[in-house]
């Protein structure tokens, strides 16, 4: 273990923390950060202040690697900048030490929905007496319950989902849909994922709620052996619509007749071309749901 690290850190609209936190993963060492304001509580039922900046900030070890991991990560901040006002990428020392036992400050608990709760393993929650703990470690960042696709989901999942459904959870990340859909009463929840870190990252928080015998995740994509057709009573794909609209015959062959689909992660405009994709397929667009810039859908077959 280095016993020197570099704090890399940057100041982001809330709605980008999620892609940037997947390319400070993907290149850092030392687990993501995600820094909101305080001031809630959620065991009371109050819902966390809406933030106009928030500071993401990964930690990358001093030794041959560390100009090419800042370099990699420089690029992906780079691009992100033409598309949201993201602050310059700031640098500073620390210890192992202050890496150690700091950055887990900033992961709180967050309620989702009326019943979810994610909750960082080293949190202590207390729960009400209906709540939902999905257990994450968060320095697997992407996928945490921050960003409005994945709040959208959460929320849709609590609503729709009939008892004891079958799911398929399309490019599922950390798992946290996987984990929140079968804690609202899926019977059994199959993930795919293409990104090897993050499938790792699923299986271990899959593992760490005592789902595996449940909760399935693949690495790989539709189609796929592990989906077989008009198999799931519900398919959620929460990536964006350039893939809804590449997959969306895929998408809608894995759902059972008189299932839904949820397909999340688009924006303005790109959304005739998700819509006419799923059209394309026989289902029907039931409800566009809308959180900033992010457009969620909910389709039956």
């Amino acid at each position: 273990m280095p016993s020197e690290w570099i704090e890399l850190s940057i100041e982001t609209p809330p709605e980008y923390v999620e892609p940037l936190s997947e390319i400070f993963y993907r290149y850092g060492e030392g687990g993501v950060a995600v820094e909101q304001p305080g001031g809630f509580n959620p065991d009371e039922g109050e819902e966390p202040p809406v933030p106009d900046r928030v500071t993401v900030k990964t930690y990358i070890p001093k030794d041959p690697t560390t100009d090419r991991r800042r370099a990699q990560i420089d690029v992906g901040v780079r691009l992100v900048a033409h598309l949201a006002p993201v602050s310059e990428l700031r640098e500073r020392p620390v210890s192992e030490d202050d890496w150690r036992d700091n950055w887990k400050e900033f992961f709180h608990v967050l309620r989702v929905g009326r019943r979810v709760v994610i909750c960082p393993t080293w949190r202590k929650h207390d729960p009400e007496p209906d709540d939902v703990i999905v257990h994450l470690d968060p320095g697997m960042a992407f996928g945490t319950g921050h960003h409005p696709t994945t709040r959208m989901c959460i929320e849709i999942i609590e609503r729709i989902m009939p008892q004891g459904a079958r799911v398929l959870d399309l490019g599922c990340g950390s798992a946290i849909l996987s984990i929140a859909a079968r804690k609202l009463g899926a019977e059994r929840v199959v993930g795919f994922e293409i990104d090897p870190i993050a499938a790792g990252a699923g299986h271990s928080n899959v593992g760490m709620n005592g789902l595996r015998d449940s909760v399935e995740v693949v690495r790989g994509t539709l189609p796929s052996p592990k989906a077989p057709p008009q198999s799931f009573d519900l398919v959620v794909a929460n990536i964006s619509a350039r893939v809804v609209i590449d997959m969306a015959a895929h998408i809608a062959d894995c759902a059972a007749p008189g299932g839904r689909i949820i397909a999340s992660g688009i924006i303005e405009k790109h959304l005739t071309g998700a819509v006419e994709a799923l059209e394309a397929t026989g289902a029907t667009i039931e409800e566009r749901l809308v959180d900033g810039d992010w457009i969620a859908l909910i389709a039956s077959v």
